[in-house]
């Protein structure tokens, strides 16, 4: 797959969540250009072209969407969310939160920091795909995003 037309980028560190979620959409044809991400280190990595990515994509070539999980080791998903809305290049980049944290604080936060939506992580396997296919309906196919700064 060439890094530089990811569309979606799944940050998730459980395998057997990531699956589902990918599963789900391919189901419905929205994971053609996906890239799953293990954990945040690897995520901030991949969106901002350093690490194993350096020289291999351009931060311009932005996903559409990332599915982001806050509980994750080496960087969490909020140290994630708040790098990604802190910069000018990728602020306007839809991130998702697709969580089990039903916590107030979580929430609040992920929102203060520029999350586009909070979701809890439905643990009934028909909801969680149904979840899944609404995300990926909404922000693939119809949500806008606007051109991505292309500046350093």
């Amino acid at each position: 797959m060439n890094p530089n037309s990811v569309e979606l980028l799944l940050v998730e560190d459980s395998i057997h969540d990531a699956e589902l979620t990918i599963r789900e959409l391919k189901k419905h044809n929205m994971a053609n250009n996906l890239y799953h991400a293990k954990d945040g280190e690897e995520a901030i990595d991949f969106i901002f072209c350093t690490g194993k990515f350096e020289g291999k994509r351009q931060i311009t070539n932005s996903p559409k969407m990332v599915l982001l999980d806050i509980q994750m080791p080496k960087v969490n998903g909020i140290e994630v969310l708040q790098k990604i809305k802190s910069d000018e290049r990728t602020q306007a980049m839809p991130v998702i939160i697709l969580t089990s944290s039903k916590e107030d604080p979580d929430i609040k936060r992920c929102y203060e920091l520029g999350a586009n939506s909070y979701i809890v992580k439905p643990v009934n396997f028909e909801r969680f795909a149904e979840a899944i296919r609404n995300l990926g309906y909404y922000w693939l196919l119809l949500n806008e995003q606007p051109i991505p700064k292309i500046n350093k």
